[in-house]
């Protein structure tokens, strides 16, 4: 028995057939009428007077065996915010993986704790839906830069991928960087236009961007051709035509079904798979997810672990696992063309290859772009270490960012020549910033360092990241944004007005976008957007200064009076309140000077035969600006750090004590 759209399906004898079809039991202007759906034209004829050609009906057939050819597997890639998980949520509702009752949260399949607070994708993650005899696949992937390598990693998984694009802001960055991608593989797309119902909405034109990009990036003649979809997710509906009237998501089911391929699959016996993602499970251990290419494996196979770098490990297969809806089910067996996870090795990466035979060729994964930004972490050596967290040594910190680099291929991690600091290579500080976030709530401290770009030595010159960033602000916050731009060494390469709101597309140094978006924010009153995608290696562009203010930093260790932080206040911003601890060498505010004055915040008021020591308690102090983890690693300069732990965020000069960093800086300048 099924529920699909308020109708109750159930498996019966058709009495004008031989056979069993699911017929439909569903009320009309309060009567109820039975319907077989194969032979709904001689129903309608003979038994039913209330059909209505106007009702969405839906095919419930006996479920045939699963094959390659009944099966679908696809990749939903977008810019951020442009509704993919809103998307696969309708898609799972609307293919009947859920009660009619059941309560959903919004973005269901976004459940990282970070993913559900920031609103955005961070992990690639896998579902799939029943529609009629077909299985799809779907692949939700991340729409934000700095979590590219999620997208890239799936695309050796899937067979085809849905470009959404939202109907208004039309392709942005991220939009072309993954429709990029998916065209080099060779996936044919099926472009759905979301948010039409939104009063701004562009869809015809956004269609010709789309097309347009699809003459830029080399499209072939069939990825060319690609289907285009117009609706909403959040509504749930989708037309095929503008002028159609659609009520659901019938129309995106058929194009999936009709225009992306089988998986292409081996002729062969032997069992292989590429792992593209990897999972844990507290009861069976680290799980390796992918397509099989050929062959089946089922439970109690004996498989084999392979590597290029490495010699083959023998394993054995403890269980294999499907993804449905929210769900991970057991399986009994997985075969070739379906999206599996199969547990059986205690290590397993991305990248690898699982086949029956000891022998097999290993199978090609993907190249992935290198990372362009580096950023150290260290063992907290403060004052105040060991106060907020129970993770605090060095080996912890490195087995952490070492685990965290085997599951995502995009980090990478380094020794350094000091055994309390490491190195972590990454596509951009938001990405970093999620790391250090999760090690956070694990009960990690750690120091973190400001992100630097990773340069290159190109014909004996310094070449460093450059990247093509696209703004779109109000037009009377053009003015800043361009000089902001210019101060970062930015060039602007195209500028158009539209509405009020200008979009601007500039190639600027990656190191010229660090802390750039948070003053992009202070020019625009909130209302700028930004996006950036990396472009290439150019020589290097010189100095760069984002940060035109010093530090008022602390010379005591004790509690921050209200007395000394009133008087510290004339002298800049307050980065701490009354009543917190601060400690030698702690970033207690700014200074709107250039260079960094030490402060003594602990300073109390005495009491003299002249006032009392309580008398001006009552006076305000203005509140002290808190940092985001994110705005604090771009905010410090060079020789600063943040101390990170489970409860606080502190900022804080890499040497602490004032008369060693007064003798380090005479070293440096000699």
């Amino acid at each position: 028995m099924g529920i699909f759209n308020n109708h109750l399906a159930r498996l019966t004898l058709c009495n004008l057939h031989s056979d069993y079809h699911y017929i439909f039991r569903s009320c009309f202007d309060n009567q109820f009428s039975t319907l077989c759906f194969i032979c709904k034209k001689e129903l309608k004829s003979k038994t039913c007077k209330n059909w209505t050609e106007s009702i969405s009906w839906r095919v419930f057939y006996p479920m045939k065996e699963l094959t390659p050819e009944y099966i679908r597997n696809l990749a939903i890639i977008a810019h951020v915010d442009h509704g993919k998980t809103t998307l696969v949520d309708q898609l799972l509702r609307q293919s009947g993986s859920f009660r009619e009752n059941q309560v959903l949260d919004e973005r269901a399949m976004d459940s990282m704790a970070q993913e559900k607070e920031r609103g955005i994708t961070i992990k690639a993650k896998n579902t799939s839906v029943r529609w009629g005899d077909y299985l799809i696949n779907i692949v939700d992937t991340p729409g934000h830069a700095d979590f590219g390598g999620e997208v890239e990693r799936v695309m050796k998984m899937v067979d085809g991928v849905m470009l959404v694009v939202d109907a208004y802001e039309g392709p942005q960055a991220q939009t072309r960087f993954v429709l990029q991608k998916a065209l080099a593989a060779g996936l044919n797309p099926v472009v759905f236009v979301n948010k039409i119902d939104r009063p701004n909405a562009r869809p015809e034109e956004m269609q010709d961007g789309v097309l347009e990009l699809f003459l830029e990036l080399e499209a072939k003649e069939d990825q060319f051709d690609a289907p285009f979809l117009y609706g909403s997710a959040k509504e749930g509906f989708a037309r095929a035509n503008l002028e159609d009237q659609g009520t659901d998501m019938e129309p995106l089911f058929e194009a999936i079904v009709k225009s992306v391929p089988a998986p292409r699959v081996e002729e062969s016996d032997e069992f292989r798979m590429l792992v593209s993602n990897v999972d844990w499970s507290d009861y069976v251990g680290r799980i390796g997810i992918g397509k099989v290419l050929s062959g089946r494996v089922k439970i109690g196979d004996p498989i084999w672990r392979l590597r290029d770098d490495a010699k083959p490990i023998r394993g054995k297969v403890s269980k294999v696992f499907e993804y449905s809806a929210l769900a991970t089910n057991d399986a009994a067996e997985g075969i070739a063309g379906n999206i599996v996870g199969i547990a059986g090795f205690e290590e397993l990466d991305i990248g690898e290859t699982l086949a029956s035979k000891e022998d097999s060729e290993t199978l090609p994964f993907l190249e992935i772009d290198p990372p362009t930004v580096m950023m150290t972490f260290s063992v907290n050596d403060g004052p105040m270490a060991g106060r907020e967290g129970d993770r605090v040594t060095s080996r912890e910190i490195r087995d952490r960012l070492i685990r965290e680099a085997r599951t995502n291929i995009s980090i990478k991690f380094e020794e350094t020549g000091e055994s309390t600091e490491f190195k972590v290579n990454a596509r951009g500080a938001m990405q970093v910033a999620v790391v250090v976030e999760e090690m956070r709530r694990e009960g990690f401290e750690v120091l973190v360092s400001r992100p630097t770009v990773i340069k290159k030595e190109i014909d004996g010159r310094s070449h460093e990241p450059f990247e093509t960033v696209y703004l779109e602000v109000p037009d009377d916050a053009v003015g800043g944004c361009m000089q902001s731009l210019a101060n970062r060494k930015g060039v602007v390469e195209s500028i158009s007005a539209n509405r009020g709101r200008t979009q601007m597309e500039a190639t600027i140094p990656t190191r010229g976008l660090i802390g750039f978006e948070f003053e992009l924010l202070n020019l625009t009153s909130g209302e700028g957007i930004m996006s950036h995608l990396f472009k290439e290696y150019r020589p290097d562009s010189g100095d760069i200064r984002t940060r035109r203010s010093g530090t008022l930093v602390s010379m005591e260790k004790g509690e921050s009076m209200t007395y000394a932080l009133r008087n510290i206040e004339t002298r800049g911003k307050l980065f701490v309140g009354p009543g917190e601890e601060v400690y030698e060498g702690m970033i207690v505010g700014e200074n709107p000077r250039t260079d960094d004055l030490p402060v003594n915040p602990t300073k109390a008021k005495h009491v003299t035969n002249h006032r009392a020591s309580g008398s001006d308690k009552s006076e305000a102090l203005t509140p002290a600006i808190k940092f985001s983890l994110e705005r604090a690693i771009e905010y410090i300069a060079p020789d600063e750090l943040v101390e990170v732990t489970p409860k606080s965020i502190r900022l804080r000069k890499r040497i602490l004590d004032f008369n060693e960093r007064k003798r380090e800086a005479k070293r440096s300048s000699s």
